[in-house]
């Protein structure tokens, strides 16, 4: 397990080296000049050509590129063209609300989509199976900023019991866990369902059941774990995506993350940051990758010696 782990963590270094360079001519095709938004609207075109300069933006792109992945190697992601702050800093700086809300989000979403899909699969084909998966096409269905912003003004502006903005404490936590979870508790009910109708159909369940066992102990020792794999494979993508992916939920309640930083970095045309954060977001997932691979180990002590 240790050779497997340390092989695939080798494996990081050609994928974010094909990363960086996409992402390098990516920003680069970006509309827009960088150096005239840093100067400002009123700045003539001797003061723009200065700015340019002194960003490095005049060079040859392929000079640019051999400068960005050098510093990039020592651990340097540039400074901020908006700010003129250490993009590291940055990325620090919003990375923490960001990483807290996407947990609070998966929490609620994995525990409440694996509830709904384990017993929408024992009850299969009943009210509770139907009820289920009703409320996980319209999770699905409903967009996560439609859902922001009827959340807030049920919770918020009539009932007043929730801040819409901030996130000061545990209260400005619910709203937007609660949009930025629901596809999620959704997804996670369907696959957890699919996956719990193929193992019950299994002839090992159905001998548990003629040896005269109890039906939670069936559900929850034969059916669960060997049910466990496809689940933790989608449970570590959707963790990854809400990492990545939360841009629409942070411009809704105005939340002090990455995704928010993006947007800003976007419009800006801030070269830098934007390269950090989309190699910060590969790298994500690349990890959560090797983690679920790991996982299944754990799950099925079988997997492990082959």
């Amino acid at each position: 397990m240790l050779h497997y782990f340390l092989k695939r963590l080798m494996g990081l270094i050609p994928t974010l080296l094909i990363v960086s360079v996409l992402v390098f001519l990516f920003v680069h095709m970006l509309p827009g000049d960088p150096a005239r938004l840093a100067a400002g609207q009123d700045a003539d075109e001797q003061t723009i050509a200065l700015v340019r300069s002194e960003l490095g933006l005049d060079r040859p792109l392929p000079e640019q590129f051999v400068t960005y992945f050098g510093h990039l190697l020592q651990g340097d992601m540039g400074t901020s063209i908006r700010t003129r702050r250490p993009v590291s800093t940055e990325i620090a700086e919003r990375f923490m609300p960001t990483l807290l809300l996407t947990v609070t989000s998966m929490v609620w979403a994995v525990a409440f989509g694996m509830v709904i899909g384990i017993v929408s699969a024992v009850y299969r084909n009943q009210w509770p199976d139907r009820l289920g998966m009703a409320l996980a096409v319209s999770g699905i269905s409903f967009p996560a900023f439609a859902l922001g912003m009827l959340l807030m003004q049920i919770f918020s502006v009539q009932l007043g019991w929730l801040p819409t903005v901030g996130a000061d404490g545990w209260r400005n936590y619910i709203l937007p866990s609660l949009t930025l979870g629901a596809a999620v508790a959704a997804v996670m009910a369907r696959f957890t369902r699919a996956s719990f109708v193929d193992v019950i159909q299994e002839d090992f369940v159905r001998t548990a059941r003629a040896k005269g066992l109890n039906e939670r102990v069936v559900i929850a020792k034969h059916c669960l774990r060997n049910a466990l794999i496809p689940v933790v494979t989608m449970m570590g993508l959707q963790f990854g995506f809400l990492l990545g992916g939360s841009i629409v939920v942070e411009a809704v309640f105005n939340w002090p993350g990455l995704g928010r930083l993006l947007v800003d970095s976007v419009n800006q045309r801030d070269y830098p940051v934007i390269q950090g954060l989309v190699l910060l977001f590969s790298l994500e997932f690349i990890l959560i990758n090797l983690i679920v691979d790991v996982l299944y180990g754990f799950i099925n002590p079988t997997i492990r010696y082959k």
